[in-house]
């Protein structure tokens, strides 16, 4: 029985010890960076920008693998199967913290399944309307939809997205309900609505800063507590007569649970690098956002800000009622 243990005893040892190779070699190959949503959407532009960034600090190449569908859920359930190695990472939005209300069936656990790298962006979002929409300022929008609810519609890019999110949010605080197009992300949400088949639309300024600079969009409003530097003559939703509504769509980086903690450690010192990169940080403000402060992109705020707003949004979810199976 002794030997056993004693056995037992090395080859945990032994297997620590591949661990600190592993890590101390790390990384020696191509990293993959997930995506859960459509190429070309808000979340694919921010993960592209810190992942060739990253790339660069970690002498190896980050290639970003969009694997969308069910909210973000499918890609992220991909990773949390994933071997813990480093060597696939998740980059998500605030849909992280609502996939536990909204889908009742998770394969995996938003936050136990997965080991925080940090935050990276906080994206203000916009409320836009198809060019030839009837109202020009957010006063006739309110008074047009209350009148014309029947006939409004409201796109967003899926079940779980930020413009999901958003809208809930908006139609609660008007106290009407729209008719509600969604759609298999942001791109073809906004293709459709620069054609005139849909309605409004609170998208992230990611998605929707060029469209609205030429004019492609009325826009009514930002969901920030002050104005945007790239877009300072937009108010903000409290402003344009919407007291109290705010809301930013936080992204932050994971790893599979178990990834060793050196490799961790590596890949949240590489996203630090990232988000102070003067590159990084001009493409990140010609889109109406900016870096998170170091302090925010470390493992423990990701892991503290995740669990937050779990809390915050389940009760609203559930006042709404709106789930997927």
């Amino acid at each position: 029985m002794k030997t056993t243990f004693l056995r037992s005893v090395a080859a945990i040892a032994l297997v620590g010890a591949a661990f600190g190779a592993q890590a101390q070699n790390y990384p020696t190959k191509t990293i993959t960076m997930v995506v859960p949503f459509a190429a070309g959407g808000p979340t694919d532009t921010v993960a592209r920008l810190v992942a060739q960034s990253m790339g660069a600090t970690l002498k190896q190449q980050i290639i970003v693998e969009n694997v969308g569908g069910a909210g973000g859920t499918i890609g992220a359930a991909r990773v949390a199967k994933s071997a813990p190695d480093g060597y696939t990472i998740f980059l998500h939005h605030i849909g992280q913290s609502t996939a536990p209300a909204l889908y009742r069936k998770l394969s995996y656990n938003a936050i136990d399944s997965f080991e925080p790298i940090g935050l990276v962006t906080d994206v203000p979002m916009t409320l836009i309307a198809r060019a030839n929409f009837p109202a020009k300022d957010f006063k006739e929008l309110l008074a047009y939809v209350k009148a014309n609810k029947e006939k409004v519609t409201y796109a967003n890019a899926g079940l779980g997205s930020a413009s999901h999110l958003c809208g809930m949010l908006f139609q609660t605080a008007i106290g009407v309900d729209l008719t509600t197009v969604p759609y298999k992300g942001t791109g073809p949400a906004m293709n459709d609505m620069l054609g005139g088949q849909v309605d409004i639309m609170c998208d992230q300024t990611t998605n929707t800063t060029s469209q609205i600079k030429g004019g492609k969009v009325k826009v009514y409003g930002v969901t920030t507590k002050t104005r945007l530097a790239s877009m300072p003559n937009v108010p903000t939703m409290n402003e344009a007569g919407l007291p109290g509504f705010e809301v930013a769509v936080w992204h932050g980086l994971y790893a599979p649970k178990g990834t060793p903690k050196p490799v961790v450690d590596q890949l949240s010192n590489a996203l630090r690098v990232a988000l102070k990169d003067p590159t990084v940080k001009q493409r990140f403000a010609d889109l109406g956002t900016e870096p998170v402060a170091d302090n925010r992109a470390r493992p423990e705020a990701l892991r503290a800000h995740l669990k937050s707003e779990i809390d915050r949004w389940g009760p609203i979810i559930t006042k709404a009622g709106q789930y997927a199976d």
